[in-house]
């Protein structure tokens, strides 16, 4: 993954911010949404865009769009870079293959020590009962 070419195909919008903010919210389009097509994307490969699309499917819309907003700072440049970095992190952990899992024995010791532990419980709970006469 290319975060540089990644990063110019991505789509910027500013709009209006809602919340606190007094006059400045009504007149000032702090809050930014970027906007990244992940099936028309050039920068990446198929098999790329196919575990993208698995692991982000909740994020992504009908058209395979991933949209992300910010508006947590009063000024647009801040807003703006919040979100690409936002979006980089969101790829890079997409994009990473889980190790696979090997099998392993359990250890003799292990189930030794566990079927131990059961002939005590047992012994104990005998040792309760009434002596039969």
């Amino acid at each position: 993954m290319d975060a540089e070419k990644i990063i110019s195909e991505l789509n910027y919008k500013a709009v209006r911010s809602s919340g606190a903010g007094g006059q400045n919210v009504n007149k000032v389009s702090s809050k930014v949404v970027l906007n990244f097509d992940l099936l028309q994307s050039t920068s990446l490969t198929d098999e790329e865009k196919e575990r993208l699309s698995a692991k982000l499917k909740t994020k992504l819309s009908q058209e395979g769009l991933l949209i992300l907003n910010c508006d947590e700072d009063r000024s647009q440049l801040k807003n703006k870079e919040i979100v690409t970095k936002r979006f980089i992190e969101l790829m890079t952990k997409s994009l990473v293959i889980p190790k696979q899992r090997k099998a392993t024995k359990i250890p003799r010791s292990v189930v030794e020590k566990r079927l131990k532990q059961k002939a005590s419980v047992s012994e104990i709970k005998q040792s309760r009962k009434k002596p039969e006469l």
